[in-house]
């Protein structure tokens, strides 16, 4: 089976919500896409190609569409500031993670006090594990991504309680 272009793949994603399925999966010499989507809810392609993740390799997809109640609500920004929140905001787009390796405790936790240079997290970009520091002194109070989860440039990484 050759591998799917973009166009294709956008095509596949349109199909599935047009008829409302579960998922499609389609697997083939270390090639694997699979599309998810119901009527109400978000349709996700996800490409994988010999197991590489999905951030260090050419021409892959994930592609979102929400849908109602498909996603948490956000914290009103109003909210934040009122509560004395500080936001620490991704500084890249990449993948966000909590330790420095699988087998390691997070950098932080809710709860833990951080100190203005402290290493936080990191975010994977392009192959490369940036140290991102936290901004400010304080005590953590929401870690926003899951770990592994993508990250864009200004998304919330960790809201900190000011002290």
């Amino acid at each position: 089976m050759a591998l799917l272009n973009f166009k294709e793949i956008l095509e596949l994603i349109d199909r599935v919500a047009d008829k409302g399925l579960g998922a499609v999966e389609i697997e083939s010499s270390g090639f694997k896409l699979r599309v998810e989507g119901k009527s109400a809810d978000p349709v996700v392609a996800t490409y994988m190609h010999d197991n590489l993740p999905r951030a260090a390799m050419p021409g892959s997809a994930m592609i979102s569409a929400p849908g109602p109640g498909s996603l948490q609500a956000p914290v009103p920004e109003a909210d934040v500031e009122e509560a004395g929140l500080h936001i620490v905001t991704s500084p890249i787009v990449g993948t966000f993670y909590r330790a420095p390796n699988p087998e390691s405790a997070p950098f932080v936790n809710v709860g833990d006090r951080v100190s203005k240079g402290q290493v936080i997290c990191i975010v994977e970009a392009m192959k490369l594990m940036n140290e991102i520091e936290s901004d400010i002194e304080g005590v953590v109070a929401k870690v926003f991504p899951q770990n592994g989860q993508p990250v864009e440039y200004g998304e919330k990484l960790f809201a900190v309680r000011t002290s």
